[in-house]
């Protein structure tokens, strides 16, 4: 676990306010949205006057072990009178993961996945012409010019094409590391577009994966559950000429993690919290590139871009929209 010192938590804390200045746009995201859960964190985001909001996956629990599409459907239609319309008049983008792609965990071998797809653009209104109607998998990218700095936002799908994940046997189950140089996470075709797409000019690139990318120790998914593919995509990402911000979600807890200039924010969730039965048999999460510690309660992530300063601001924040962590990344960390 990573501790910043003294002398830059007290940097930060004298710089955050003279950050919010002209030529700065605030990127918003969360994920776990359960339609059956109150949702009163909409009005400390709303609060925070963004400019974008991404939705990083299960933002609609409509899985049931049978994967079977019904409850999908009406967890979609529920869902869609609870998201408030003011965020609609935003810049909205979207990826998926488990509980929104159709069945728990899971992945390629997912038989419906077809169906969920075209359910899932269609509750996102996203249009006919859109690249995401004509191929498989719901992954993208978007570039947003801030009065000419260019952020490339890459939305993953870490879902569709993912194999098989290995498991031990037990309670308290953890997934193995996958040590089939065959299996993936992105799939070929998603990895030919992700390598050509990074470096396309920008001045920042945001990639979006509903999973966690930094974080190895917990036992739950994550990129490090197929190494090949984890060192595949931090070497891709460290060789970066652009900076790189990486923003996950899933795990119904929040935090930030850096490795070799590599920073990573979790947000997670929106509010769908951990109960207290289930931290039962799991200790306090330690990882070698976390920042600190984890945070647990409902959260939001804010990115807050400062294209004359050339450097970007991450925080977490909690129901109220108190932060609870953050960072002042400067962009010439690469």
């Amino acid at each position: 676990m990573k501790n910043y010192s003294i002398t830059y938590i007290c940097f930060v804390a004298l710089t955050i306010s003279n950050f919010i200045t002209a030529g700065t746009y605030k990127i918003a995201f969360g994920s776990c949205l359960d339609q059956d859960y109150p949702q009163p964190i909409w009005q400390s985001i709303k609060n925070e006057n963004i400019n974008s909001f991404i939705f990083l996956g299960d933002n609609v629990y409509g899985d049931v072990p049978s994967g079977e599409l019904n409850k999908m459907k009406k967890s979609y239609a529920h869902q869609k009178k609870l998201i408030p319309d003011w965020l609609f008049k935003k810049d909205v983008n979207v990826i998926w993961d488990d509980h929104d792609y159709g069945i728990n965990n899971g992945g390629a071998s997912y038989p419906l996945k077809k169906q969920a797809q075209l359910m899932y653009l269609d509750f996102w209104n996203i249009s006919s012409d859109d690249e995401r109607r004509k191929r498989e998998g719901i992954y993208t990218n978007k570039f947003i010019n801030i009065d000419g700095f260019i952020v490339n936002l890459i939305l993953l799908d870490t879902r569709y094409f993912r194999s098989k994940l290995n498991k031990t046997i037990g309670i308290n189950s953890a997934y193995k590391k996958n040590l089939d140089l065959n299996s993936t996470i992105l799939g070929n075709k998603q990895w030919a577009w992700l390598e050509e797409t990074i470096n396309k000019k920008a001045d920042l690139v945001i990639i979006s994966t509903s999973i966690q990318l930094l974080a190895t120790s917990h036992r739950f998914e994550k990129w490090s559950n197929f190494p090949h593919e984890h060192i595949r995509m931090k070497k891709l990402l460290k060789q970066s000429k652009i900076p790189v911000l990486i923003i996950s979600g899933d795990r119904h807890q929040g935090a930030i993690y850096e490795e070799d200039n590599l920073f990573e924010i979790t947000s997670s969730s929106l509010n769908k919290m951990l109960s207290p039965s289930k931290f039962i048999g799991r200790p306090k999460e330690v990882d070698d590139a976390m920042i600190g510690d984890m945070y647990s309660g409902e959260n939001y992530g804010l990115i807050t871009i400062d294209t004359e300063k050339k450097e970007y601001l991450i925080e977490l924040k909690d129901l109220n929209g108190q932060k609870v962590r953050e960072l002042l990344v400067p962009q010439n960390i690469n």
